[in-house]
């Protein structure tokens, strides 16, 4: 965590905007969250802010614009090109967990553009499904707009009060000691995750074995 911070206060701090505002917008806009998820950058942005090396509110703004901007992009992708982008190779290994929010943005509508911000998979292709549907923009932008806002704001804050409660136990219980409690944290969230994607491909199985194509038996 120290080392971390050191880095993030050695670059100037209109990278440390830049970088995060365009990490977080390309996340929607042409699916950079499959390699690196945008709550990520919003959580350093706090971080960063939390040792006064960028301004909060700042941080917070250009993380909920550049949301709600890549969403929007996203979603003309989606309109214009989403039959041929559904169908690309490289969604192959995702098709389970892809189906499945088709699937969610028909039951649920706009809650799934919502709800989907919370979810690193959804969050990078939920703007695109619902561009591919052809959701009126109107209401897209209505939910888009307050997840981004939501999303962004906790985010970022996430990241500022653990910069802020790390440097508070550094003071109090040096920062060995500390810097053990982060790693215990960091290696929660690891496991939490791991459990997360396991959760995700037994949903992917289950889903493909339930639309299988039964096997027809063979007739004499």
């Amino acid at each position: 965590m120290n080392s971390l911070m050191h880095r993030i206060l050695d670059i100037a701090p209109v990278w440390v905007y830049l970088v995060v505002t365009l990490l977080v917008f390309a996340e929607d806009a042409i699916f950079v969250g499959f390699v690196i998820p945008g709550e990520t950058a919003a959580v350093l942005g706090g971080v960063a802010a939390s040792q006064g090396h960028v301004q909060l509110w700042l941080m917070i703004v250009l993380v909920v614009a550049a949301a709600i901007l890549g969403d929007s992009v996203g979603y003309e992708v989606g309109k214009v090109v989403g039959p041929k982008l559904l169908q690309a190779s490289i969604l192959d290994r995702h098709r389970g967990r892809l189906d499945g929010a088709q699937d969610y943005l028909a039951r649920r509508g706009g809650w799934a553009v919502f709800l989907g911000r919370f979810t690193a998979f959804f969050r990078a292709m939920m703007p695109a499904l619902a561009g591919t549907s052809r959701m009126p923009y109107r209401r897209f932008l209505l939910f888009n707009a307050v997840g981004g806002i939501v999303w962004g704001a906790i985010f970022v804050v996430l990241g500022f009060v653990a910069g802020q409660s790390y440097e508070a136990v550094a003071k109090t219980v040096g920062r060995d000691l500390a810097f053990g409690a982060a790693a215990v944290v960091v290696l929660a969230l690891i496991v939490w995750k791991l459990r997360e994607r396991r959760r995700e491909r037994s949903f992917e199985a289950e889903y493909e074995a339930s639309h299988a194509s039964p096997m027809t038996p063979e007739t004499d």
